[in-house]
């Protein structure tokens, strides 16, 4: 089966689906990063903006802040954005140029290639059925021992890596399947997908993911999260 990109076009779509996960990973996200107020952010990535409100109303940033020049961010984040940039290692580059020594750059991503990713019970099936699930150009920079060496080979300082686990219920599974299937990967799949294979795919998804007694399911996910500091310029006394 020829691959379709993966496209997020829709942003109602993308707010009902990868919307809503963020924000259960970003608040412990951003709870493990203690950031003080008034400090200048630079959100790469942003998407349709979930994470960053999540930062204007917890964080008080100096949205104004917005040139480029080197050492100029206190802080660098990057949400669920690192396994769709074609080069991870020059986009980490980037992110601790442009923050001032002693800084913090901060990225966290699904764990996909750990079968922990939101969509996992949908490409879980497709594989059964004989589809290649369409995948983010660089998904192994979403493994935890991939984002440590990125971190690393880019100088970063006080690295520290967490897993976050999060969940989140749907009334009915109809709606998780509606909501999931809406946009990225999945659609992507869909899109060349004849009627019967899709209805077939669905009954299995729906056979691995059982309701409660009011038709309610629940699932998990994790992304892994990493942060690192910017070297302290070196202060020589003569």
């Amino acid at each position: 089966m020829t691959q379709q990109p993966i496209r997020f076009d829709d942003g109602a779509a993308y707010e009902r689906m990868m919307g809503a996960w963020s924000q259960l990973v970003g608040q412990v996200f951003l709870d493990r990063l203690s950031p003080a107020p008034g400090q200048r952010w630079i959100d790469v990535g942003c998407g349709n903006g979930s994470f960053t409100e999540q930062l204007i109303g917890r964080c008080a940033p100096d949205a104004m802040a917005l040139p480029f020049e080197d050492d100029r961010f206190d802080v660098a984040v990057m949400a669920l954005v690192i396994h769709f940039v074609p080069d991870p290692a020059k986009g980490i580059g980037e992110l601790t140029r442009v923050v001032r020594p002693g800084g913090l750059v901060a990225a966290y991503v699904w764990d996909a290639l750990g079968g922990r990713d939101p969509i996992e019970p949908i490409l879980t099936e497709m594989r059964t059925l004989g589809v290649t699930p369409a995948l983010s150009p660089s998904v192994h920079a979403s493994r935890m021992e991939a984002l440590h060496g990125l971190w690393t080979d880019a100088g970063l300082e006080r690295i520290e890596t967490r897993a976050i686990t999060v969940q989140r219920s749907f009334d009915r599974f109809d709606n998780y399947w509606q909501v999931t299937t809406a946009t990225g990967g999945p659609r992507a799949n869909l899109e060349l997908m004849e009627a019967d294979a899709i209805a077939e795919l669905k009954e299995r998804v729906r056979g691995r993911l059982p309701a409660d007694g009011q038709g309610r399911i629940t699932l998990g996910a994790c992304a892994n999260a990493i942060k690192g500091h910017v070297a302290e310029v070196a202060v020589i006394v003569k």
